[in-house]
């Protein structure tokens, strides 16, 4: 499965994704890639792995060093070589860090190749988790722009509920061939205000799992530990869990 989790920023999106790669892990779905699609890149910290090179970083180095090329060396196969070094292999799952946006300069062409590499790079796994940036241009950029499951993270807030909507319009426009779209409602304290109820009915948003707010998630985030070593009982986990359980087949 390819799966893609979306929302506004500081929803929690990159934490529920670090927990559908625990749980993958745990159902031996693997091997996983996780795709780090969010300018911020905080998912490898997520997942308890040290980062040290981006795409972007390589496509930046790739533009800046063009014209320098040796005769005779193929472009594709450089980019290619240089995007397999930054691939983070870790037991059971690789990570792969998009960094930031583009700069200054036309990048068509390297995004074509990119958008090859992951491709060829995703067919490897059995299951590709991808922590999206807030908006879908990675994805239609990057990709091919299929997906099995989007997974749109809020916080109990109508801008949150909003922009989850709005994200589901915009995969809407852009064409983008995802077979299954579902609302996470995360951070909840007792349950689901009236009001924000009222609005996921209005704006037809397809509601999967309610997950509460959970003491474990800060305690793991200021020691700098793993979401990958939450106990299995943590309400995020079990949550997660429950799920991942009604969509996977």
């Amino acid at each position: 499965m390819k799966i893609a989790v979306s929302g506004k920023g500081g929803t929690g999106k990159t934490t529920i994704a670090a927990l559908i790669v625990r749980y993958l892990l745990q159902k031996n779905e693997k091997p996983i890639l996780a795709v780090d699609a969010d300018p911020n890149a905080n998912f490898g910290d997520a997942l308890g792995v040290n980062v040290e090179s981006s795409v972007g970083k390589v496509l930046e180095g790739f533009l800046k060093n063009k014209e320098n090329l040796p005769t005779g060396v193929v472009k594709e196969s450089l980019i290619d070589y240089k995007l397999s070094e930054i691939l983070v292999e870790e037991k059971g799952f690789d990570l792969l860090s998009m960094g930031q946006g583009e700069g200054p300069g036309c990048y068509c062409y390297p995004n074509s190749v990119i958008r090859n590499y992951i491709e060829k790079l995703a067919s490897n796994y059995k299951n590709v988790v991808i922590d999206n940036e807030a908006g879908m241009e990675h994805i239609s950029r990057r990709t091919n722009g299929s997906l099995d499951v989007l997974f749109l993270v809020s916080d109990p807030s109508l801008r949150g509920i909003r922009t989850c909507k709005k994200l589901e319009d915009l995969v809407a426009a852009l064409g983008l061939n995802i077979k299954k779209t579902y609302l996470l409602i995360n951070r909840i304290t007792n349950e689901v205000p009236p009001q924000i109820a009222e609005e996921i009915k209005k704006l037809n948003l397809n509601l999967l799992q309610i997950i509460p707010e959970d003491g474990q998630i800060m305690d793991h985030e200021l020691r700098g530990i793993s979401m990958l070593k939450l106990e299995e009982l943590s309400p995020s986990v079990t949550k997660i869990k429950e799920a991942m359980a009604k969509i996977l087949p």
